[in-house]
């Protein structure tokens, strides 16, 4: 017990037998380790798939809206475009020959055959956002996704989910892009995709009128992986 009037020393011992000086060093090397676990974090690659017509688009759409700074990979295909779908935002519309050309030059990370029409995962602007450390999204066919699991290690994996499958025929035909026979040709290819959701690391339902929950649902998941204490870099 000190006199009145003393003052302790900073390297007295106090209280529970820690000095002043001890606890700054332990406060030093446990901000450092602080900083580690900061510096730990990784960019994620993200895939989002499903099948045709159960609202990829609509919900990248709205992951654009929520998070800015994230990099979305942007398709290349030889599909026509769509009624307001823009040239590099959307897709990147390209004609065989050019298609063949950055295929035959290894440009893509994956590339695929759907529906008639080809489809290409630009490699370089993936590679060059995870560089800058910006996590990137990319969306793709159910083919594509098998694709790039088999290719990249540390991406996580997706997978859109209708709420039923009257709703999903509902929505491929309120497109109005495809005649009788084609609607019929994604509607059963849709329902052979299901069964490969179980190869993806999460399942979320895209349910009508509740685009909000798809959201918040994907939202949470960005977080909690961004929450491992173990993380990697995604190899493009």
């Amino acid at each position: 017990m000190t006199s009145a009037g003393s003052v302790t020393k900073p390297d007295e011992q106090i209280g529970g037998g820690t000095s002043f000086g001890v606890t700054d060093q332990l406060g030093e090397r446990g901000d450092d380790l602080i900083g580690d676990l900061r510096a730990a974090r990784r960019p994620r690659l993200v895939v989002i798939s499903g099948p045709s017509g159960v609202g990829k688009d609509t919900v990248i759409e709205l992951l654009r809206a929520r998070f800015p700074e994230t990099y979305f990979a942007v398709t290349a295909t030889t599909r026509p475009r769509r009624p307001g779908e823009i040239d590099g935002v959307h897709y990147y519309f390209l004609d065989a020959d050019a298609f063949a050309t950055r295929l035959e030059d290894g440009e893509f990370l994956e590339s695929a055959v759907v529906y008639g029409h080809h489809y290409g995962v630009p490699r370089g602007p993936i590679r060059a956002a995870l560089t800058r450390g910006q996590d990137v999204i990319v969306k793709v066919d159910i083919q594509g996704a098998a694709s790039i699991r088999s290719l990249v290690e540390h991406g996580i994996f997706i997978f859109l989910a209708p709420e039923s499958m009257s709703e999903l025929m509902r929505r491929l035909r309120a497109r109005k892009t495809d005649d009788p026979e084609a609607l019929m040709q994604r509607f059963g290819t849709a329902s052979r995709e299901l069964s490969a959701a179980r190869d993806f690391d999460y399942v979320v339902f895209n349910e009508s009128e509740r685009a909000e929950r798809t959201l918040e649902q994907i939202t949470a998941i960005l977080t909690a992986e961004h929450c491992r204490s173990l993380q990697h870099d995604p190899v493009v």
